[in-house]
């Protein structure tokens, strides 16, 4: 038996141009589309991204602002502003959303899961006690209660207080 959801939002990516280019590469100096691309925060050599396609509501990601696809090519620079980010997304997704658990992965190679295996990427998704409800295991569905676009709006002023190497 079949449950159908109503995601509207998900006809723009079903309709619309698909890059050639890396989805998760910004340009340096053109911050005119960071809303258009769920951008919540641009550090010195990382940045905050929104999951346009979240597993569970404020689905968040870090990652470098280089293209890089491999832990060890990272710069030692870019580690310790990728972990610092990591912990301040933590604070700011625990003070928000209040969840009872945070999954924090990454995924490297397409075998192990990533989708856009070029780019390194961490994910940073807010759990609930029974978030996989009867929707997740009998009809392979998430509930994701709110829109992107709200969601952004409510997360971006908490991610303009971030100062590199400062608590969030």
């Amino acid at each position: 038996m079949t449950h159908p959801l109503w995601a509207p939002w998900r006809m723009d990516y079903i309709l619309g141009p698909k890059p050639d280019s890396c989805v998760l590469c910004l340009p340096p100096d053109d911050l005119s589309h960071d809303e258009e691309r769920l951008v919540l925060y641009r550090g010195k050599t990382a940045f905050v991204i929104m999951n346009k396609f979240p597993y569970n509501n404020g689905h968040i990601m870090v990652a470098p602002l280089r293209h890089v696809m491999d832990l060890p090519l990272l710069a030692a620079e870019e580690s310790t502003e990728i972990m610092e980010l990591l912990k301040q997304c933590t604070t700011i997704l625990r003070e928000f959303f209040k969840p009872q658990g945070i999954n924090v992965g990454l995924n490297l190679g397409e075998a192990a899961g990533a989708g856009i295996r070029d780019h390194l990427h961490f994910h940073l998704v807010p759990r609930w006690n029974g978030d996989s409800s009867f929707m997740a295991v009998m009809s392979e569905t998430r509930v994701i209660p709110d829109h992107l676009a709200s969601t952004y709006t409510k997360l971006k002023p908490l991610f303009a207080r971030l100062r590199p190497g400062q608590p969030a």
